[in-house]
């Protein structure tokens, strides 16, 4: 799609360019350029190699190599061409190439990045803050990898065959990033064709349906379960995030600012609430978060929140869903509740089976 520019009179077209014709290069320019600011193409991730290859039996070369809030490695392919090339299959290979890699190896890979970088400070600490983790857990890093393919456009055979590998649960995303021509100023529009926008509300279904279940698998890491009453409203066998959610919830329920509950959870104030204006039904939610999130080029991803009809929250002409994405701080987070909120009598313990 053209993008125009609003003047008095009319609408002007601003053409499309290729990065070749703007010499913008490859690595020199638009790999250099987006490791710096790589929320453009992939929000809540952390760069943590350029360039990587370090493989016993290989010389190839992840462009990026970085980790998501979630612990799952990322690796990040570019292209500047009109078509992609074959960067799927060549990110699938390194895609399994690292798959294995421990917290430790990640934080030996980060800190070789930080001092080619000229930054000389403590890669495990960066790497435990980013996470929002107390300290490291071989158990939860790296459950998954997760693709992003950048370039100018891709081919029909390449969105085919990431369509159809997705559909057997892989996570591949490709971002568009097509350059304009403004009058000698290089302009991109970064959008993401896939997941494909047109297709939102069917997948946003799907995943409605299947968080659960989803979320039940990647539970079953840690089984421990927990008992808690909160205002003497007790939930028995809760999965850690489950717990969490029951605390705010009923915090909420009886009047807490969702507000004050992101503000003394500082290290994540801006990504515990997703909120949308009026009070919803849970599909409705999901369409204006998306809508929200679409201004953004993003798409609303209903697996890593609390938004399914009873779980939503609703304060201050708003609909609130609570993010379900909780490592090992959740506890942190629960008694910091617990001290500012001792009205609500918030207990909780290992469920005894579990002991």
């Amino acid at each position: 799609m053209p993008i125009y520019e609003v003047t008095t009179d009319s609408l002007r077209k601003i053409e499309e360019t290729s990065f070749r014709v703007a010499g913008v290069r490859e690595r020199a320019d638009l790999q250099r350029l987006l490791r710096n600011q790589i929320e453009i193409i992939s929000p809540d991730t952390l760069v943590m190699a350029e360039e990587f290859s370090e493989w016993e039996d290989s010389s190839r070369r992840i462009d990026l190599l970085a980790i998501d809030k979630d612990a799952n490695l990322v690796v990040i392919e570019l292209k500047r061409t009109e078509d992609g090339g074959n960067m799927e299959l060549q990110a699938l290979r390194y895609a399994a190439m690292i798959s294995t890699m421990t917290f430790d190896k990640a934080v030996a890979v980060y800190g070789d990045y930080l001092r080619r970088l000229g930054r000389d400070t403590d890669p495990q600490q960066e790497l435990l803050e980013f996470l929002e983790w107390d300290e490291p857990s071989e158990e939860h890093f790296a459950q998954d990898v997760r693709v992003i393919l950048a370039s100018a456009d891709f081919s029909k055979e390449l969105t085919s065959s990431v369509l159809w590998l997705n559909s057997y649960g892989l996570d591949i995303r490709c971002v568009r990033i097509k350059p304009y021509n403004d009058n000698g100023r290089t302009l991109i529009d970064v959008q993401q064709v896939i997941p494909l926008p047109e297709a939102t509300e069917y997948q946003v279904k799907v995943g409605v349906k299947t968080r659960r279940e989803r979320i039940a698998r990647t539970s079953a890491k840690d089984l421990t379960r927990f008992d808690v009453s909160v205002y003497g409203l007790p939930e028995v066998k809760l999965a850690r995030r489950n717990a969490i959610f029951h605390v705010v919830k009923s915090l909420c329920d009886h009047g807490i600012d969702p507000a004050r509950i992101a503000e003394l959870i500082h290290w994540r104030s801006d990504r515990i609430f997703f909120e949308v204006e009026g009070k919803c039904s849970s599909e409705e939610f999901i369409k204006h978060a998306n809508g929200k999130m679409g201004a953004n080029g993003n798409i609303f991803d209903p697996s890593r929140w609390f938004c399914e009809g009873e779980e939503l929250i609703f304060q201050n002409g708003k609909t609130y869903a609570f993010s379900n994405k909780w490592g090992i701080r959740w506890k942190q987070a629960v008694n910091i509740f617990k001290k500012e909120f001792p009205e609500a009598n918030i207990e909780y313990k290992v469920s005894p089976q579990d002991i």
